[in-house]
This record gives structure tokens, sequence and C-alpha cells, in this order.
């Protein structure tokens, strides 16, 4: 019977169980995409990845993102857990950077080594694009707000890092704790948008040393509520530094998420304008949680 090591890591985590736990696997060439997704189902993390180039040469490790439904063409904490697990498992040796092939195309991960361990890990993510920016309405019944929750200087944009999301800005943290998706209003509103979840934000925190509390809401993809999640802060990132959110064309942030489901997670963004274009990094801790064998 055949068998593959997986690794169980964690994830924007605040402290270790905290953050977006998913599955790595190593020595995934053989896989096919249905043994994959199966794979994925059962490990039934919100994400499983299967790295299925073991070497680099020269031009990164081909690496592919499930949830339990669907592939991924990217996605924020698979990408710094697998990248994690390929420098402590594969490389077994310290690097500045490595790069991941996956669906969008080649993200570069780095590292932030403290007493020669890794610190934090960051991913620079691609351009993004920003679609239809909308007021208010209809997202008061969407999410179950009143008008004067949201924030009345700043839009409700579509935006992308790598893949497209609703960034919603409300005024304090008790309208982000009440926000919840009416997901009959929902499905009908995204029928025609590349859109398909939802993050939504504030200024005020739980904790004094974090710029912003976030929640996001991915039922489209099988998650009602995420942890942690990066590619969607990256489309956050983008947004913050495009409509000056600081009052400044550059962000370095630290994001409070996954506290209204007893996950306290802690993202860091960095984004600044480089000319017509945005620079976006997002990073934060990778625990190592568990590992093992899974036979096929």
């Amino acid at each position: 019977m055949d068998k593959l090591k997986f690794y169980i890591v964690d994830v924007f985590a605040e402290t270790k169980l905290t953050g977006n736990q998913l599955a790595v696997f190593i020595n995934a060439k053989s896989l096919g995409t249905d043994k994959m997704q199966r794979i994925a189902k059962e490990m039934n993390f919100s994400e499983t990845t299967f790295i299925t180039s073991n070497e680099d040469r020269g031009n990164g490790y081909d690496v592919r993102i499930f949830t339990p439904e669907n592939e991924l063409p990217f996605a924020g904490h698979p990408t710094l857990g697998t990248a994690y697990v390929i420098q402590n498992e594969i490389k077994k040796r310290m690097v500045d950077i490595i790069n991941l092939n996956l669906k969008v195309g080649q993200i570069p991960v780095s590292f932030l080594s403290k007493n020669n361990q890794i610190d934090f890990v960051w991913m620079k993510l691609k351009t993004p694009i920003f679609e239809h920016e909308y007021g208010p309405e209809p997202w008061t019944e969407m999410l179950g707000l009143e008008k004067d929750d949201f924030e009345k200087d700043y839009p409700i944009c579509e935006v992308s890092a790598g893949v497209f999301c609703f960034i919603v800005p409300l005024k304090t943290l008790n309208a982000v704790k009440r926000a919840q998706i009416n997901l009959n209003k929902f499905y009908e509103f995204i029928k025609n948008s590349n859109a398909k979840a939802t993050l939504v934000f504030a200024k005020e925190t739980y904790k004094e040393e974090n710029d912003l509390n976030v929640r996001f809401f991915a039922h489209y993809y099988g998650v009602s509520e995420d942890p942690a999640t990066g590619s969607a802060n990256g489309c956050l990132a983008a947004y913050l530094v495009k409509y000056n959110y600081f009052g400044e064309n550059q962000i370095d942030v630290r994001v409070e998420q996954g506290y209204e489901i007893g996950r306290p997670s802690l993202l860091l963004l960095k984004a600044e304008h480089k000319g017509e274009d945005i620079d976006i990094n997002v990073g934060g801790k990778v625990f190592m949680v568990a590992k093992g064998e899974f036979f096929i």
C-alpha cells in the first residue's frame, strides 16, 4: 500500500493552534487531480496543499491548492504554510526566498529569522485589480447591518491580489461583530461578479497594539468564516493604499482576525505605490503542529 508524508502547520497564529491550519503533502507528483480532491475532502481543512515537485531546478516548486470542494488558483495561508514545510522538511537549511509555482503564477515567499529560527514568513502578492465600487445598498440587507454602520468616506470594492473578494469598510468593532451573510441575497448578488467572498473590517480592535479588526466570510468556497486568510488581506492591503485609508500611499499594519470564532490570528500587511502599481506583502508566523503518513 502506497503512503504519502504530510505535515500540519498553523499559519497566522498569535499562539500555536489559534490560527488557520492546513495539511501539506510532499512527494505528491504521482497523484492525479481526483485523488488530490478526495484527500482534501478527507482532511477537511479549509485548504490542503500538494507539493508535486520536491526539487527546485531554478524555477521554484510546483504546488496545487485544494479546498474540500475544489481547486484554487491561490490562497494565502496555504502558500506561507507550504513554503515553511519546504524550508524545514525538504531543504532542511535556511534560505532567504522560496518560489512557489501556483495556478495564479509564481509567488515568492521570504523568511525573516531570529536566533537562526524562522520568525515570520512573507509572501509577495500579484499586482492588484480593482473592479466595481458600491455604496451601503444593497449591503445592509446582505450583512444584516444599518446604513450608519458603513464608513461613508470609503466605498465597498471588488479587489483581487490573486483571488477576488469584496472589501467592506465598517465604522466600529461592534458593526464587524454583528455582520452576518444573508446567503440567499448574497448568492443572488454575486451571480455576475468575480468576487465570491467578503472581508469586513474596522479600525477599532480587541488589542490596542493592532491596527484593524477583520472578519472574512467564504460560504461559496465551503468556509462560513475563516480565522485567518492571506489572500483576502492582500486585497485589503491594496484597498488601504488605493483609498489612502490611513492618510498615506503606503502601509505597515497589524491585522487581527478570528477573534469572533475563538481563533485569534495576526497578519502583517505591507503595501505601497510603486509607480502605477501597488506592491503588496503579507506575513505572519507559522508553527509546525503535527506530521504523519496518509495511505492511498
